[in-house]
């Protein structure tokens, strides 16, 4: 003990003895440098971005409109991306996987609601394969019966037993429908009950990815790419890709987003979750982008972000002081709309007494009981966590591919962070009153004998 005693005294006079070196030293609130800025092109016709990254490796991805806002069936999204990187017209299944491995490389595809991801991780010096093996998964892919029979299906089905015991999944895309119907409203995954042999098929698979690997739907996005580089190979080939979908196909649905509002209860009995949603903002390079929503979600938070402590947001003393709920705030945000929702999960009285508190939150903000040390912290963390997107590499690629493909330009995250950083007090108190001005969203899913109706809580559906 007195050894440790010792080597503590020794090492705080040697930090204390320490010159500070001149240009070194950065006050607490001094911003870092650097910055998440993509520079854009196009190439044979096909959009591109790219952010030249310090490091070894590279990330690359192909971000298609084609999510399940877009699909003119079910399940077409989600069969697209389960049948990348299957096989293509040059290479086997196995050759594209064994060829990573060698490279100690690796692949990945996700859907969302609006875009379906390809992509791949790599050794920057290897740019050129993997530019060439993602234009053929776009271009060649072989939409094979038996793959989609044995593997693909299959793949469908997990996901959708998945999303059938999660009453939170269930929450979340009941209140996407509600808000939305169409479009934005379609689950990410199709229902169970959706008789799925009457609509999709590997015929219709491969006919949907003529109309989303279009040149014009689709765009190339790099992290960690030289932009000469990235411009160079996809000239060199992506130049084959179709402009134009098969015969036959109809074009993308592409109406601007309604917003309707409404309650929808199910019954469930693993668990309870309640999903509260209002209008939110769209995407920075939409037209309804509202960087005040960033802020009230920070605000009335939920989660702390700080361990051992209950955080600063509404919310998170909500839960800090009932351990059997969990309460989360998303500003989910798309190109032409957004969903602001708090979603409660728990026991069935705590998710409601928290569900009768978060509505009270709400109108309290409205009646401009925003405390300043509290809107300080919500703007600071808001802004961090737009910027922390920009360490998140594939939040930054799909963002970017996103902006590039629905409105021509990239997300650039420094823009964002700046218009949040600029927020008011009296824009949030002025975005909580807008809220209550539209029809609220309510999705409980549980014990509906205890979880309350949007009228009890005092919202207007």
């Amino acid at each position: 003990m007195a050894m440790r005693q010792t080597l503590g005294r020794q090492a705080t006079k040697a930090i204390r003895a320490q010159p500070a070196v001149p240009g070194t030293r950065r006050g607490l609130a001094a911003p870092a440098s650097g910055s998440f800025a993509y520079e854009q092109g196009t190439a044979s016709g096909v959009k591109f971005a790219s952010r030249d990254m310090a490091g070894p490796t590279t990330t690359l991805a192909v971000v298609s409109r084609a999510g399940t806002r877009y699909q003119p069936l079910p399940g077409l999204a989600e069969g697209l991306e389960k049948f990348a990187f299957k096989n293509t017209a040059r290479r086997s299944g196995l050759r594209l996987q064994r060829e990573a491995e060698l490279m100690g490389a690796t692949y990945f595809s996700s859907h969302t609601r609006e875009s379906v991801v390809v992509g791949a991780k790599f050794f920057r010096d290897d740019l050129p394969y993997f530019v060439e093996s993602l234009a053929e998964v776009a271009g060649q892919t072989k939409y094979l019966d038996y793959e989609y029979r044995e593997r693909v299906i299959d793949e469908i089905h997990d996901a959708q037993k998945k999303v059938l015991g999660s009453t939170t999944q269930l929450a979340i895309n009941s209140a996407h429908g509600i808000a939305f119907h169409r479009g934005l409203g379609e689950p990410l995954h199709p229902t169970s009950s959706t008789p799925l042999n009457k609509y999709l098929s590997h015929d219709a698979i491969g006919a949907y990815s003529t109309l989303a690997y279009r040149k014009s739907n689709f765009a190339v996005v790099a992290n960690g790419a030289e932009h000469s580089e990235l411009s160079k190979w996809v000239n060199a080939y992506f130049g084959s890709i179709r402009t134009e979908a098969a015969s036959g196909i109809p074009p993308l649905a592409n109406e601007q987003t309604k917003y309707f509002g409404g309650e929808e209860r199910i019954a469930h009995g693993n668990g309870n979750t309640m999903v509260l949603a209002f209008p939110g903002s769209s995407s920075l390079t939409g037209s309804y982008y509202k960087a005040e929503i960033a802020v009230l979600a920070a605000l009335l938070g939920g989660k702390s972000t700080i361990k051992w402590s209950p955080g600063f947001s509404i919310l998170g003393q909500v839960a800090g002081n009932n351990p059997s709920v969990d309460i989360t705030t998303t500003s989910a945000i798309y190109s032409d709309a957004g969903l602001l929702y708090v979603t409660l999960e728990g026991s069935a009285t705590s998710v409601k007494d928290a569900a009768f508190t978060t509505v009270k939150a709400i109108k309290d903000l409205a009646n401009g009981k925003i405390d300043q040390e509290q809107f300080t912290k919500a703007r600071a963390a808001a802004k961090f966590k737009e910027l922390e997107y920009g360490q998140n590499t594939m939040s930054a690629l799909e963002l970017t591919g996103a902006g590039l493909v629905s409105d021509g330009k990239p997300y650039q995250l420094d823009d964002s962070a700046q218009k949040i950083g600029e927020v008011t007090a009296e824009q949030v108190q002025e975005a909580a009153k807008t809220l209550l001005e539209f029809k609220a969203t309510v999705s409980s899913v549980g014990d509906l004998w205890q979880l309350p109706y949007a009228g009890d809580l005092g919202l207007q559906v």
